[in-house]
């Protein structure tokens, strides 16, 4: 058999094998289209229907994942792979995966009891796994918080759920809790009262429950005073800063001494 004869047997293959990648390609580009589309036809209409914005990112990504395996099964089946036979090898390696892998599968289920037990949703300010910030998604496998310095961290959901989870969104206000050294020389009625009535005057600083100003303990230096204004989580930072701002301003324009650490007598 010459060339001639190999090339005139082999352009029917080779144009058979052409037609099936280029429809591979446009059942890939089509398909995905497709599963954009539902995903977020899913999307709309489980918001429609009131569902928690955190249990329908959960959902459509379950559901995107499965049709995206469904249409990876339908290319191959149009190579001529026998799909059955490829699901049961899906299967057999998923069970292989899920052995050799087992912190996936962990992360997995953790992500289900996310979203059942619920100790927090889309948007909610957390404090989970050692990431504090802002929860951006629950995914399948793991979760999104957006930082305070804007850094978007990924946490395994197996990492979230085994630790412990602060909640800051979960009530509707927060207290700040700061501490202020006083000169032992001062009188601490006269410090209380002075940091009270300008707490009040903070923005956003709830009324009820009132600040409070007590004393913390004693140091070498004198009392401490702990200070503590309650507000609105969206306005915690604001009326943290105002109030370490207030503190100074207040000890300033009293003319309090500033406390010094006394010296031990061994010393």
């Amino acid at each position: 058999m010459n060339l001639n004869q190999i090339w005139q047997s082999a352009i029917p293959l080779l144009t058979d094998f052409g037609l099936k990648l280029i429809g591979a390609i446009a059942l890939w580009i089509v398909g995905q289209k497709l599963i954009d589309f539902v995903s977020r036809l899913l999307r709309r209409a489980f918001r429609t229907q009131h569902i928690d914005g955190t249990l329908v990112t959960y959902l459509v990504n379950i559901i995107s994942v499965t049709l995206k395996i469904i249409l990876a099964v339908a290319l191959l089946g149009l190579f001529g792979v026998e799909t059955t036979s490829f699901a049961a090898l899906l299967a057999a390696a998923g069970v292989a995966i899920g052995a050799a892998w087992g912190g996936l599968l962990a992360n997995f289920a953790a992500g289900a009891f996310l979203i059942l037990f619920r100790p927090f949703k889309l948007g909610d300010f957390i404090c989970a796994a050692g990431v504090t910030g802002t929860v951006v998604e629950i995914g399948l496998f793991t979760t999104s918080v957006n930082t305070l310095d804007n850094v978007m961290t990924i946490i395994g959901n197996n990492k979230i759920f085994a630790d412990n989870i602060q909640n800051f969104s979960s009530n509707s206000y927060r207290r700040v809790d700061l501490v202020a050294q006083i000169h032992h020389s001062v009188d601490p009625n006269d410090a209380m009262q002075r940091l009270k009535a300008r707490l009040g005057q903070i923005p956003n600083v709830m009324v009820d429950p009132k600040p409070t100003v007590e004393i913390l303990n004693f140091t070498m230096a004198g009392p401490v005073l702990a200070v503590r204004p309650c507000c609105h989580n969206e306005h915690y930072w604001q009326v943290y800063f105002d109030t370490n701002r207030i503190i100074r301003e207040t000890f300033t324009e009293a003319n309090y001494p500033v406390p010094e650490q006394m010296l031990s007598l061994s010393q």
